[in-house]
């Protein structure tokens, strides 16, 4: 089983468009997909607008999409080919709460795609990509924290490139790594498909023979 996991530097960027493209292009893999939301004080960290993120108890809660057309973005999951999709809620900070559950849906998995970057916290992927835009200014402390990990970056086309605009962020920390461009409305391209499946992924047996 291969772990990868995507993240970025603010919301709105294509980062789940990023996992559903690679969903359906490399739908022979088998993925189980997770969605990593956290909020606080009842706003939510994907947008920072009320939300329903928060659960009853306001800890943790972890849910299956079962419906391909609900409009959430786990619903995106399944509609591009993920076998099962899943959505992890947690409060701020209470990520590791959320762990047991997610090591055991992650045992089942015949490979996993997560968006989050909090999740490198508790376990280290097979790859990680991160989505940059220069054009957008906001840089969240998780992005910044697990920068250098990133294994390939993935530019948001804005016509600007990648230039140094964020505050506290030194973008000697992904010198030398590989970049490709990325732009709507799929937000994939032939180059990282290739590079994620030559650097991650493995033929799977058939079913009947695992």
């Amino acid at each position: 089983m291969a772990i990868i996991v995507v993240g970025g530097h603010s919301r709105s960027i294509g980062k789940t468009s990023v996992v559903a493209g690679l969903i359906a292009r490399l739908p022979q893999y088998r993925w189980t997909a997770f969605k990593i939301t956290q909020y606080g004080h009842g706003f939510c960290t994907a947008n920072g607008e009320p939300c329903d993120c928060q659960t009853d108890d306001h800890t943790l809660a972890v849910s299956e999409e079962r419906s391909a057309t609900s409009g959430t973005d786990t619903a995106r999951f399944l509609a591009s080919g993920a076998e099962r999709s899943i959505w992890v809620r947690t409060r701020i900070g209470m990520l590791v709460e959320a762990m047991p559950r997610i090591r055991k849906e992650l045992a089942q998995a015949g490979n996993a795609i997560i968006e989050s970057n909090s999740i490198l916290q508790f376990l280290k992927p097979d790859l990680y990509l991160t989505v940059l835009d220069a054009g957008t200014a906001d840089f969240k402390d998780s992005a910044r924290l697990f920068l250098d990990r990133a294994d390939a970056v993935l530019v948001r086309a804005t016509g600007r490139g990648l230039v140094p605009q964020w505050d506290r962020v030194s973008l000697r920390l992904i010198e030398g790594k590989p970049r490709f461009i990325i732009a709507p409305p799929d937000y994939m391209s032939d180059e990282v498909v290739s590079f994620v499946e030559q650097h991650a992924l493995r033929p799977l047996r058939p079913a009947a023979l695992r």
